[in-house]
């Protein structure tokens, strides 16, 4: 008998690993224990010949073999659910947008009513996530990402210009003003959003301050606990004016005028991704909003 069919639960069970990344968490959503989960895993790992995760301290992340089985599962069951839908009489245009929960709770949340209005035949699904790549795996149609939109893995729309500036609190404002940029610069924990990011190197270049090597900094991908860290005097961060309260209740400072103008929100659009008439009617809805 053919895997797809042998192994149907397992193949399911496969898909939700890949989306929680962790199969503890997949196992407490599917209600089963962790030893199950780990033996149907292995069980089809042994059936396909090949390892579909690769096992970490921080969790699970997909093989190459493992990303290939679950763009075909995903795939194979959205096409079962879209029949299902069809057969119900309902809209089977859906739209899955990624997007940090910093700027979901910030920005778009108090306007999704209009889209949903604006287009009611669209069913949309909001995917909250931290790092905002690799977003075929995760099956994201579009993402609303961060940064200054020099990116490759997408179709890169500019969307919401928000210049990007230092930010402390108190303490590091004093620091600031007593010390000059130059030297107080050295004496801050740097916080930034990836280990490859380059958004601090591109606003000493806009700012006119010497580049240090340097081993004081943080990574703190999501951008809540990134605010938090900040206005806790554990670094400085370059944030937006979405920080607007904590800048007006004084929590947070903006430490320097200068800023990256060419930083602020894009859409990025998988280059394999489906829905894209659906991604066209949310990026034009974006663009009046």
């Amino acid at each position: 008998m053919p895997v797809e069919f042998r192994h149907h639960d397992s193949l399911r069970l496969f898909a939700e690993i890949a989306r929680y990344r962790s199969f503890s968490d997949a196992a407490e959503a599917l209600n089963m224990t962790k030893g199950a989960v780990s033996y149907q895993v292995k069980t089809l790992e042994m059936d396909l010949g090949f390892a579909l995760f690769q096992r970490g301290a921080r969790g699970v992340v997909l093989t190459p073999g493992g990303l290939k089985l679950l763009a075909a599962c995903q795939t194979h069951y959205e096409e079962i659910e879209a029949q299902i839908l069809a057969l119900k009489g309902l809209s089977n245009r859906t739209l899955t947008v990624g997007v940090s929960t910093y700027f979901a709770a910030r920005w778009l949340s108090p306007r999704l009513m209009s889209f949903m209005q604006d287009y009611p035949d669209i069913q949309l699904r909001l995917q909250p996530m931290i790092r905002l790549f690799d977003l075929e795996a995760q099956g994201v149609d579009i993402a609303i990402r961060w940064g200054s939109g020099h990116w490759e893995d997408g179709e890169v729309t500019p969307f919401l210009p928000c210049p990007a500036f230092p930010a402390g609190n108190a303490a590091a404002l004093e620091t600031v003003e007593r010390l000059g940029w130059e030297q107080a610069v050295s004496t801050f924990t740097l916080l930034r959003d990836h280990d490859d990011s380059d958004a601090w190197t591109d606003w000493l270049n806009v700012a006119g301050l010497p580049h240090q090597t340097r081993r004081d900094t943080l990574i703190i991908p999501d951008p809540n606990v990134r605010v938090q860290a900040v206005a806790d005097g554990q670094g400085i961060a370059l944030m937006d004016t979405l920080i607007e309260r904590e800048l007006e209740e004084k929590n947070l400072f903006r430490l320097s005028p200068h800023a990256l103008h060419d930083y602020g929100y894009f859409l990025v659009h998988p280059q394999k991704a489906d829905s894209r008439d659906c991604a066209a009617a949310f990026s034009t809805w974006l663009q009046t909003q």
